[in-house]
Formats: structure tokens, sequence, C-alpha cells
């Protein structure tokens, strides 16, 4: 079978392609015939070596398509059967992989396999980071990098939470195009110098009194600079400009915000909680409540175009592989 293989970490050219042996079940675990792999910011900064990863390996960490087979523990009934699934190991670039039993997710009826892998990973983090901040009744929430895959949906649950105002904020005028389709009350350029102003302007002056940020650098630090002080909640969930912001410790302390790290709330929830989100983000999309932004789709040989795409911060919603 084809797989994409990174024997070496670098730039998207290190994913080449190849042939693998078929995987094969072990107790507890299935392998999946691969109709979609999602590819996600996080892919190419593992590819990168921006975070220890044994070499060689094959990416990919969320796919969507039919259980192929089960281990000789397994419930053969699930042959057949579409879900979507969490690959902790990698090897979702592939037109086969095999994952533990406890990471797969049954598809309700009423949506595709591309449809749920949209919103099933990407919505269950959403879910995650908006019972963490605890929205109030008319509060203002800012969303930079809102036309991503992750922040498509904090902008639809967001709302559906009961802010007040929810700004999405994105680069260039057909992301911005897709965030006010997905119910922002504003869209905001970050592109245009005086962004910051305008938030400060749609909040009597105040600022956000939820940001959430996953471009860092930069645009991090002034998303930091526009929220509420005195009780204002900034999430920080990824650095897609390539960098972190930087905030001082004083300036922290002083305007009494409170920083919340992606990494610190996924140690916060259990693997049940952390399930349930992924479970009621598909619950949600089948009841027509939570839409799938499926931005680009790329054939298997071309995942190093998919990935350099999201570092050029040229895709937008989620970005899939088609073996």
């Amino acid at each position: 079978m084809r797989i994409v293989k990174v024997r070496q970490f670098g730039l998207p050219e290190v994913l080449r392609l190849e042939e693998s042996e078929e995987p094969q079940a072990g107790p507890s675990q299935v392998v999946i015939a691969v109709e979609a792999a999602g590819v996600s910011f996080g892919d190419t900064s593992v590819r990168a070596g921006k975070y220890p990863f044994p070499l060689p390996f094959v990416p990919g960490w969320a796919v969507g398509g039919q259980i192929r087979s089960v281990g000789p523990d397994g419930d053969q009934t699930l042959v057949g059967k579409p879900v979507v699934a969490l690959t902790k190991a990698g090897g979702g670039y592939g037109e086969q992989v095999v994952t533990d039993v406890t990471n797969v997710f049954s598809l309700p009826k009423e949506l595709s396999v591309e449809r749920a892998l949209g919103v099933f990973l990407a919505g269950g983090t959403a879910i995650s980071i908006l019972k963490t901040v605890q929205i109030k009744p008319d509060e203002t929430v800012l969303i930079t990098a809102a036309a991503g895959n992750t922040g498509s949906q904090l902008v639809q649950l967001a709302k559906a939470a009961g802010a007040g105002t929810v700004i999405g904020a994105a680069g260039g005028k057909e992301k911005l195009a897709v965030v006010s389709r997905l119910g922002a009350d504003m869209v905001i350029d970050y592109g245009e110098n005086d962004w910051m102003e305008q938030v400060r302007n749609v909040t009597g002056g105040k600022g956000a009194d939820v940001v959430i940020d996953a471009v860092g650098g930069t645009i991090g630090h002034q998303a930091f600079e526009v929220t509420t002080n005195g009780g204002g909640r900034l999430v920080v969930y990824g650095s897609s400009s390539g960098t972190e912001a930087t905030i001082g410790l004083h300036d922290l302390a002083m305007r009494g915000i409170t920083v919340i790290g992606a990494l610190g709330m996924a140690m916060a929830r259990t693997e049940q909680e952390t399930r349930a989100h992924m479970e009621t983000a598909l619950q949600e999309a089948a009841a027509g409540r939570l839409v799938a932004v499926i931005g680009q789709r790329y054939p298997l040989e071309r995942a190093a175009d998919a990935h350099a795409a999201i570092e050029a911060r040229q895709a937008i919603g989620m970005v899939l592989l088609i073996p």
C-alpha cells in the first residue's frame, strides 16, 4: 500500500511517497481503510522537527474511512463500518492505518466521512476550550485564525454558548467571508494596521473579554493587548505564525488577565471527558448545528503541497489528504 513517510526533519519536501506492507490489527485494534486524512498545523511542526518524534515516521493523527479488519479479540460486526479515528502513533498519511479501538468514533448516519473528520477533533478541541473559559452572557469573544479548522468551530460554538459578540479575525477577504458565513458578528482583517483599534471600537474601548489565539507571534501579542483588563481570559492553543507570542509577567500581573494554555487544558481533562467532547461535536454536526469547513483536498502524493499551503497560511478550514 502507499504511505507518506518522513525519514528526516525539514521542509515539506521531506514528505515522500513510499510503498509499505499492509498493517495488521493486534489485540484491541482495528485497521481502517483511509478515505481521508486530516492535515493540521501540528503535522507541519512535527515534520519540521519542532517536537521530539522518532524517525522515520508516517504523519497523520486523524483519519476517516471504513474499518477493514479487527484484531483477534475484536467485534467482527465492525468491519465495513464508517468511522473517524485518532491515530496517536501517527500513520494516517496512507491507504490504511492501524489504531486502538478506543480511538475510534462511529459516524452518525447524517454525516459523511469528510464532514465528520472536519468536526470531531477540531470541534472537540473547541468545546474543551469554551468549557474552560466559561463564556458569560453578553461577553465579547475574539477568535484569531477564525477561518482555520479549530477557529471555524470556535466561531460557531462561541455564538451558541451565548457570547454577546463574536469577533472573527483572519487574514484576507476570502477567509473573512467564510468567517462571516459561520455567524461571526464582526470580522476583522489582522493584516490591517488598525485592527486592534477596530476591536477596541466595537468593545467600547475595553477590549474583548475572552481572546482565543492560535497565531502567536506579533498577532498573538496584539491579541493580548486587546484583552480586557481585570478578568479577561486569553487562551493560547497554537502558533501558526511560527513563533510564540511574548508576554511579560509584569504586564500579565498588572492587567489581571488569566492566560490558559492548550497543554494545560489537555492535562486537566480525563480521556473520558476528551472523548465526550469529540462525540458531542459529532452529534452537533449531525443535528446541523455545527458545520465542517473543508477548504482544500490533496491527493496523497501531494502531501508536501498540503503542508506548504498550511505553513503559508493559505489554508481555509480543514485540509484533507485523499489516498
